[in-house]
């Protein structure tokens, strides 16, 4: 197990694994679940792995793998989607390094990691309500494609735990979200502590703190603001608006009700 990620033979892969492949200079990882069969389920802006709907998907897009002219005759995508899309291992890699998301990991070890999106605190459920999870938002999605608050590791976590965030007012489940907004946040909130030290270790070392803190209070393990949602419930909700997931500006209303 390494700082960064979480290295893995094709060998090891089961179904209901939660993996990803970091793509060009480590800007994003894209994530998704591994459902057996060479197949891995995962979710997209309208196939595209990653977007904000703004002019910074310009250097997303170029960041990302570049689509091979010839067809895959293995998958299967079509234009008409509703996000979540399935794609054989080669594909879903891109000729990336394959990695596991690991779950239930110690304190130690997830504040042991360089950056977000790599492991979570959280229980994950056994492998086959994963696999069921995935395979069903495959047939009826997964709501509105939001960068910070629902994108592929969101989509990834909720398929191994279930748990969704309360209030969508806040960012979403994502590692590697949190790690974008952790990084200046640190720089920010440390600044007021020049008056207390001008010492560029001290504030260095202030800054990785409050980093390391803000990424484990909204670990996905540690928030209280989530709740388990069943996969049948969760697209009903969907398709009746009483739950929004995640149309940025719109909150989002759930009813607090259990989950199957």
């Amino acid at each position: 197990m390494g700082l960064l990620s979480n290295r893995l033979d094709r060998g090891s892969l089961k179904p209901g694994d939660h993996i990803y492949s970091w793509r060009t200079a480590y800007i994003y990882a894209h994530h998704g679940i591994y459902v057996g069969d060479d197949k891995v389920v995962h979710f997209t802006r309208r196939g595209q792995e990653v977007a904000t709907g703004t002019v910074l998907d310009v250097l997303l897009v170029s960041s990302g793998p570049r689509r091979s002219l010839v067809p895959c005759t293995t998958c299967t995508h079509t234009d008409d989607t509703n996000g979540v899309v399935s794609s054989c291992l080669n594909c879903f890699l891109s000729g990336g390094i394959l990695y596991r998301f690991e779950y239930s990991v110690s304190p130690a070890v997830f504040l042991a990691k360089a950056r977000g999106g790599t492991c979570t605190l959280a229980v994950s459920d056994p492998n086959e309500t994963v696999v069921h999870r995935a395979n069903y938002l495959l047939d009826n999605g997964f709501g509105c494609y939001n960068i910070f608050k629902n994108n592929c590791e969101d989509f990834a976590i909720y398929c191994k735990t279930g748990l969704l965030v309360v209030d969508q007012r806040t960012m979403g489940q994502s590692g590697q979200a949190v790690s974008i907004i952790g990084g200046p946040l640190a720089a920010v909130l440390s600044t007021p502590l020049r008056l207390v030290t001008t010492n560029v270790y001290g504030m260095v070392a202030t800054a990785v703190s409050v980093y390391c803190a803000s990424r484990y209070a909204a670990d996905i393990g540690m928030r209280r603001d989530v709740m388990k949602v069943g996969v049948e419930d969760l697209t009903r909700r969907i398709a009746t608006g009483a739950l929004t997931v995640a149309e940025p500006g719109i909150p989002a209303l759930v009813a607090n009700n259990n989950a199957t």
